[in-house]
């Protein structure tokens, strides 16, 4: 299995998800050859990348014309098909069924978005969101809770690098939360 590193994504100023939460994050989705996957708030592209290097059929949900282009531009360097819905998810995505989905960003719409899940999800799929605030962690575990997920987990995760003189520069606290639809 290759990953890649964050050097080599094609940047812009869409936020990426960095290499350590984007491997946990493909993990914690259980990502493997013919799932299918939603990519809500995909930004870079990053996560719809990893997910189908791993075989999955990758649908990337993006609002902003900038993170569309970098979605483009990153899935013909790695070779890879991407099927792009440019606007805003719940009201953008097709009603297609899927095994998998992964939630970068909701715009401020995780209910709708739950309650399309609700018909498009399959049974025994996964969702996974990752969050830097802890008003919209609380708000997802909510909904997990309220749409009766199973397996709920929570992790915190902090990384840092060491530059050439020692010092600690470290990253955003990230929270990942996944759950398995009942």
């Amino acid at each position: 299995m290759k990953w890649i590193k964050d050097e080599e994504f094609i940047r812009g100023n869409i936020p990426m998800t960095k290499f350590d939460i984007r491997a946990l994050t493909i993990v914690l989705l259980s990502i493997e050859e013919g799932d299918i996957l939603l990519d809500i708030g995909a930004g870079t592209g990053s996560i719809s990348i990893e997910g189908a290097l791993q075989g999955a059929e990758v649908w990337a949900v993006e609002k902003e014309e900038e993170g569309i282009e970098l979605i483009k531009k990153n899935s013909e360097k790695f070779k890879v098909d991407i099927k792009i819905i440019e606007g805003q998810a719940p009201d953008s995505i097709p009603h297609i069924k899927f095994n998998k989905c992964f939630i970068g960003g909701s715009g401020g719409k995780l209910e709708d978005i739950f309650d399309y899940l609700e018909k498009y999800l399959e049974r025994e799929g996964i969702v996974c969101a990752n969050f830097v605030t802890l008003k919209n962690l609380n708000h997802f575990i909510e909904l997990l809770e309220k749409y009766n997920y199973r397996d709920i987990e929570a992790r915190l995760v902090q990384t840092a690098k060491i530059s050439s003189v020692g010092l600690m520069k470290g990253n955003n606290p990230i929270f990942l939360v996944k759950g398995v639809k009942r």
